[in-house]
Order: C-alpha cells, then sequence, then structure tokens
C-alpha cells in the first residue's frame, strides 16, 4: 500500500469539479482546496478531510479513500445547497478520472449529511466518496 497516490487523487477530483459545467453553473468559480481568507462566497463547495486503507492484492498495490466534500451556504434553506452537491455527485460518482500517479480503479458516492450552520443561518452538505486506486 502506499499513500503516494493520495496527492493525483485529489488533484484529478478538484479539476474534475472545478470545471464541470453543473457545478460551475451552481457555484462558479467558488470550489477550494483551501478556504481563501476574507470574505466566502455565499455558496461554495470544499475539499474536506480523507481517510486511507490498504487494499492491495495479487496484482498488486492499492487503496481505499473515503472523501468529503463540503457544500456550504450563508443561505437559510436546503434548496441551492442540494443543488450544488447535486451537481458534485454527478460529476464524480463513477468518474473516469485520469491521475497523473496510479490509475483510478473506481470512483463511487456512498453518502450525505446535510444540516444547518451558524445558528440555523445557513447550510452544509458534507458528500462522502470512496475511490479505490492502484499504484502500479
Amino acid at each position: 500500500m502506499s499513500y503516494a497516490v493520495s496527492a493525483a487523487l485529489q488533484s484529478a477530483v478538484f479539476a474534475a469539479i472545478s470545471t464541470d459545467p453543473g457545478v460551475v453553473a451552481a457555484v462558479g468559480d467558488a470550489v477550494y482546496d483551501a478556504l481563501p481568507s476574507g470574505v466566502l462566497p455565499g455558496l461554495y463547495v470544499s475539499l474536506g478531510p480523507e481517510t486511507v486503507r490498504a487494499e492491495d492484492d495479487k496484482t498488486g498495490s492499492g487503496s481505499a479513500h473515503r472523501f468529503v466534500i463540503s457544500v456550504v451556504t450563508d443561505v437559510p434553506g436546503f434548496r441551492a445547497a442540494k443543488e450544488a452537491a447535486g451537481a458534485v455527485t454527478d460529476a464524480l460518482h463513477a468518474a473516469d478520472l485520469t491521475l497523473t500517479r496510479g490509475r483510478l480503479v473506481s470512483l463511487r458516492f456512498q453518502r450525505a449529511r446535510a444540516f444547518k450552520i451558524e445558528k440555523g443561518t445557513g447550510r452544509r452538505i458534507d458528500l462522502t466518496f470512496r475511490a479505490r486506486v492502484e499504484d502500479n
């Protein structure tokens, strides 16, 4: 097992969602790996935490990556956030991303958690995906 494919996977995921027409229609260019300083837009997408475990098999080295992508809004309603989350899911579920290192075997949406933030005035949806990669 190697964690070395993680950066390549993150770059490919970021590129996929930041250039996807549905995501761009929902949030414009407000897709972040790291949140910028200053005032954030009213609706944005942010790459979040990742958990990785070894999944080597007889064909080679591999790993399973569970990662979160968050959709955050300061609007007191879920509609815009859910539309953006749907666009992110459409862009990534079963996507065939090219990595700069290793190979993506599969990418699947696993679950979502939608909740209120900022004392109920904003909303957040955390989307969890599972990617299986090989590093041969």
